[in-house]
């Protein structure tokens, strides 16, 4: 099982590429960059696990800047997005960025992608709220087809476009794995109807157990026709404590991310060096 790093990457944090380095020097398999283009100030939409909305949020620099760094300081080290916000994207100019990462990183890239929590800021961007999920759908259903395709047209209740040609193409074929975020069972779902993988969050009291809803999942996939060895289950949050990381293997999860705090390098190395004796003991 693999263990990734993210961080809400802010002009005060550790630089994305030193960061990037430290993971990869200490065996950690992937770094992955959340997203929000702005917050809006009306504040009407709550915070999913409670309390204030932490100031990273409204600071944190584009994932596709982030991971660029990432790439150009790392060798192995997978770059994702953690995730990103298709419903807030054009999806001519995302599927240009993904495949440029892609082809810069030498394929590399992870698609991590989500439908958002925020009505206001969705709304922003021209966004309604109650249909982003069939948006993000189209959206990524073009993409696809813009990767894949030497002359690509796509024609949706939200996304349409007529036969077109972009590169480059992304090194991954067909392309980049497309990992959807969302809790269970409806992110699920999603993963399974157009992903490559999924991840639900397990540092939110209100999801669940992901070890107890995860054999619904396979049933799930099975039931959708999907090889569930097409679907790894990367698991947003876990505890310092290799038991529960052994857990987690042993029911098949592939990756396990951790969230670092906003901070300078002295203020992220220590939790890092202990991660490192973690995946050393996982991998025995």
């Amino acid at each position: 099982m693999e263990i990734g790093g993210a961080m809400f990457f802010t002009d005060y944090a550790m630089p994305a590429g030193e960061f990037a380095a430290a993971l990869e020097a200490r065996g950690f398999g992937s770094i992955w960059a959340p997203e929000h283009s702005h917050i809006p100030t009306s504040r009407q939409s709550p915070f999913p696990p409670g309390g204030e909305l932490p100031k990273e949020y409204y600071e944190c620099m584009d994932p596709f800047v982030s991971l660029t760094l990432a790439a150009g300081a790392t060798k192995t080290l997978k770059l994702g997005t953690g995730i990103c916000l298709v419903t807030q994207r054009d999806p001519i100019q995302t599927a240009k960025l993904v495949a440029s990462i892609d082809q810069v990183s030498q394929g590399r890239f992870l698609f991590g992608v989500g439908n958002g929590w925020n009505a206001e800021e969705m709304a922003d961007h021209g966004t309604d709220f109650a249909t982003r999920h069939k948006l993000a759908r189209e959206r990524i259903e073009a993409m696809k087809l813009i990767w894949t395709q030497t002359k690509a047209e796509y024609h949706g209740d939200f996304v349409n476009f007529p036969e077109m040609m972009a590169w480059p193409k992304p090194v991954q074929k067909p392309h980049p794995p497309i990992i959807v975020g969302g809790a269970f069972p409806y992110g699920a779902r999603r993963a399974i109807r157009y992903g490559d993988g999924w991840i639900p969050h397990a540092s939110r009291k209100e999801y669940g157990d992901v070890l107890e809803f995860l054999p619904r999942f396979h049933q799930m996939a099975a039931e959708g026709r999907r090889d569930i060895a097409s679907l790894p289950v990367s698991v947003w949050g876990a505890p310092e404590d290799s038991a529960r990381l052994n857990q987690l293997r042993d029911a098949g999860v592939a990756r396990v991310i951790i969230t670092f705090k906003s901070a300078p390098a002295a203020e992220l190395l220590s939790k890092m060096d202990r991660w490192a004796e973690l995946i050393r003991k996982l991998n025995q």
